[in-house]
């Protein structure tokens, strides 16, 4: 194992422990929190076992079945017991993820495993999501713990994508082929535990230093976007960037839980934006790159149904993006700087979609999405803005 998996198992073996020192003490409340915080590590360290260390998964799958069991026994005696035995399963699987030789690569390919470029618009639209949920500035420290540990689930997820997307990178062109898992400078075994070790952090930190539900939507947004649009329906459906854009709306959700607690109209508006934004945005991208596409067997839009459906397609969900924008100015759940901000920059977007239409030109396509980066952040920022102003 490498440095992230060892990392994890330093994580899993203190928090097993305080939950057992915690339980001892009679603590309850802390004790339930510690007990939680550690199956993050727990789990991700299974994961990691069950794909590229089996000689660790005995040890693994009984720490996290003695930790469940210590769980479901509300025995003090029993409870106590089982406890301690998931602690001793964990202290082992540490020892073995601690023997054989660390391989590694780059820093900044770690960095790069992370989408450093999709994660900070992510980010925007979950700082956005705070304020829209104070209904003005959030707490500062709330709010930054909540941009930690969003941009660990967002660079885990990214990490996994990575892993699993190794051997269809090496086929779609140079920018895919140059990645730091597809090109071989990062070993899979090695991306694999530093997604997982980032996901498991960013549940601890947020659960531990936010709140729960903050922690529970950042990491369904993580394990979505890793299980189901990458695993699944990245290589089975056309609509796999229409179901998939669920994962990408999931930071505002996160951010407007952080401030609010719960979740609530606005932050279900601001899901559907991203929701629906993502289909024209990712579209522009594919007609730019469908040849590669094409050469991985993705059955991205372009590639199944041809330039011309993807560019009409292209256009309903914009006029449809538009509408779903300026609804909650209507129905004054955003002001005059939201509702001019999505006035304009929706007609700016329909002006692209509708060229792109028209030509059917390789350079429509790229004006359209690089327009779309630019649109998003600048409807947020406004979103964000909104309450204050």
């Amino acid at each position: 194992m490498g440095a992230w998996a060892r990392l994890t198992a330093i994580a899993a073996v203190l928090g097993t422990g305080l939950a057992v020192v915690s339980g001892a003490a009679g603590w309850d409340t802390a004790h339930r929190v510690l007990a939680a915080l550690a199956v993050p590590p727990l789990a991700a360290l299974t994961a990691t076992a069950w794909v590229s260390a089996r000689r660790l998964l005995p040890a693994a799958l009984t720490a996290l079945v003695l930790f469940g069991l210590a769980a479901l026994l509300t025995g003090p005696a029993l409870h106590l017991t089982f406890a301690s035995l998931a602690l001793a399963a964990t202290v082992v699987l540490a020892a073995g993820a601690f023997r054989g030789r660390t391989v590694q690569g780059p820093l900044r390919d770690y960095v790069a495993l992370t989408k450093p470029r999709i994660m900070s618009l992510l980010l925007l639209t979950g700082a956005a999501g705070a304020f829209v949920g104070a209904s003005g500035v959030p707490a500062w420290d709330a709010f930054t713990l909540t941009i930690v540990g969003l941009a660990l689930a967002c660079g885990g997820a990214s990490a996994l994508n990575h892993y699993l997307d190794r051997d269809i990178d090496r086929l779609m062109g140079a920018r895919t082929a140059s990645r730091p898992v597809a090109s071989g400078r990062v070993p899979a075994e090695r991306a694999l535990e530093f997604g997982l070790a980032l996901s498991a952090f960013s549940f601890v930190l947020l659960d531990s230093l936010v709140n729960l539900p903050t922690a529970l939507l950042a990491l369904a947004g993580n394990l979505f976007y890793v299980l189901v649009y990458t695993r699944w329906l990245k290589r089975s459906t056309p609509q796999n960037i229409v179901i998939g854009g669920a994962a990408g709306a999931v930071p505002p959700l996160v951010g407007y839980a952080s401030a609010n607690g719960h979740l609530g109209w606005a932050a279900l508006v601001m899901f559907a934006v991203v929701f629906v934004w993502t289909p024209p945005h990712f579209w522009a991208l594919a007609l730019m790159i469908k040849e590669h596409y094409a050469k991985a067997g993705v059955p991205m839009l372009p590639v199944a149904r041809g330039d011309k459906e993807t560019a009409r397609q292209i256009v309903r969900y914009t006029l449809l993006l538009v509408a779903v924008t300026l609804a909650p100015a209507v129905l004054g759940m955003f002001g005059l700087v939201y509702g001019a901000a999505a006035a304009v920059l929706g007609g700016v977007f329909i002006w692209y979609a509708v060229e792109l239409r028209r030509t059917l030109e390789r350079t429509a396509a790229v004006r359209l999405f690089h327009y779309s980066l630019l649109y998003l952040a600048l409807l947020f920022v406004a979103m964000a803005l909104d309450p204050i102003l």
